[in-house]
């Protein structure tokens, strides 16, 4: 019953997630713990506002307890990057957040980190899966709470001040005091409502919060930010005004921005303007990262100084893996997750917030004056992104024609390649592209299309939806 994706184990609250499969994950931890010999430091457990989070964290921490294995437990819910920070800093072997993330408020789940603050990689998860399939009910047992606590093997922790000191000391925050700014902050009924408002206000940042409140169904909305859920913070940001809007999703490893002007910059545009930032404002060196979903604009702007961008299938395990090997400043995706060298190796919507606000500072420029900028330096590059529910009789059929037959329909561009590293990705001379894959946490069939002119990426999504029988 339990099965990872890209973004760790999730599931449907009382379908799946329900405390049986939570406790007999704890189990396969422990387990995979005692096998490595790497018990002795413990691991440290948070959870963000969705429910059931908190009593999963404790179910979790009180099955690692019986085990004999010290478990750590954030004592208020908290961003999914403090964990990570917490297992690097600390040199732990491993930590656990129970966060569905960006999903339906009707999910929860659980993801897993390792050595560094990584997320799991499929090995890994392929093993913690396998030993949970070898636990029987009568292999799993509880300490009760109160004990675990009195014994020492549970022990409530708060470690926020040195995950925002962190922060603190990597970005100008003089230039941000100087700047006289004023923020608007939509934490969507999340986690980054503290850590984010309280590094704006000793940044002397001006700042309005909206959806500020506990609510587990995040507004009735996705607590994902997108053009859609972010119109309130769109609204707000034009009615004062504002120098940027900022939202994070239910986790905070994500997030998503509005500019000066009230548009919604898509996480591609984030990713294009921190990197254009840091390779000529603040004149660091290094490639940069994405998956193959994510916008070429990052290889237009790593070419134009001299740098590579280098591409890898979707999950951000691939992401902070391939950052370590090539020594990469930035990496991110277009699902809104990115990491800075230097941080965490993994997604951290917070600190990525601080660095735009230090971006605009520095600079003295609004963020649509500097992605006009970049345009100009490397020309307009427009994606089309398309999502489609199926049904599993239709998943078989899509599977076998793009990933077993490996058919493409006939397209009105010159073909360079195609590749079949994650999901099936035609590469066109004129620069463009388009990839289909599954989405690796909804029954979803995703397609993109980047393309030099907008009609021209319409045009060809509209091609693949009629090739493959889908319906939006």
């Amino acid at each position: 019953m339990i099965r990872f994706g890209t973004g760790g184990w999730r599931a449907v609250i009382g379908d799946e997630f329900i405390r049986s499969n939570i406790e007999l994950l704890a189990k396969a931890m422990s387990i995979k713990m005692k096998r490595e010999d790497k018990t002795t430091q413990g691991i440290i457990l948070g959870y963000d506002k969705r429910f059931l989070s908190k009593e999963a964290m404790q179910w979790c921490g009180q099955v690692f307890a019986a085990e004999g294995i010290k478990a750590m437990l954030v004592n208020r819910a908290a961003p999914t990057p403090l964990i990570m920070f917490y297992v690097e800093k600390h040199e732990l072997p491993y930590g656990m957040m129970v966060t569905a993330s960006h999903n339906p408020a009707i999910y929860n789940g659980i993801k897993v980190f390792t050595a560094g603050g990584r997320d799991a990689d499929k090995t890994q998860t392929d093993e913690i899966e396998a030993i949970a399939e070898t636990v029987t009910p009568e292999d799993i047992h509880r300490m009760e709470y109160e004990d675990g606590k009195k014994a020492g093997l549970i022990e409530e922790i708060y470690p926020l001040n040195e995950y925002l000191d962190n922060i603190i000391s990597r970005i100008d925050i003089q230039a941000i005091r100087k700047a006289n700014l004023r923020v608007a902050l939509d934490p969507m009924y999340g986690v980054s409502e503290i850590p984010l408002k309280t590094l704006l206000l000793t940044s002397r940042c001006d700042v309005e919060t909206i959806h500020d409140n506990h609510d587990t169904l995040f507004g009735g909305k996705m607590p994902a930010p997108t053009e859609n859920t972010l119109r309130p913070l769109i609204a707000t940001v034009m009615d004062y005004p504002f120098d940027i809007g900022i939202a994070t999703d239910g986790d905070a490893d994500r997030l998503g921005v509005i500019d000066d002007t009230g548009r919604y910059l898509k996480p591609n545009d984030i990713l294009v303007l921190l990197y254009y930032y840091l390779v000529k404002y603040k004149k660091w060196e290094g490639p940069v990262v994405r998956n193959v979903s994510t916008t070429h604009m990052l290889d237009r702007v790593a070419e134009k100084f001299g740098q590579k961008c280098y591409e890898v299938p979707v999950g951000f395990k691939y992401i902070s893996a391939k950052m370590t090997e090539v020594n990469a400043i930035l990496g991110g995706e277009s699902s809104g997750g990115l990491t800075v060298r230097g941080h965490i190796n993994g997604k951290d919507g917070i600190y990525a917030a601080m660095m735009l606000v230090e971006m605009i500072a520095v600079t003295g420029r609004k963020l649509s004056q500097i992605y006009a900028d970049i345009e100009k330096e490397c020309g307009k590059i427009y994606m089309e992104e398309r999502s489609y529910r199926f049904s599993q009789a239709k998943k078989e059929d899509l599977n076998r024609i793009l990933f077993e037959e490996k058919k493409i329909p006939e397209l009105p561009f010159d073909i360079e390649k195609v590749d079949y590293m994650d999901g099936s990705k035609v590469y066109f001379k004129n620069g463009g592209w388009v990839s289909g894959r599954f989405s690796g946490t909804e029954p979803l069939i995703r397609i993109f299309c980047e393309m030099p002119e907008k009609e021209d990426a319409v045009k060809i999504c509209e091609i693949y939806e009629k090739f493959l029988g889908l319906e939006a």
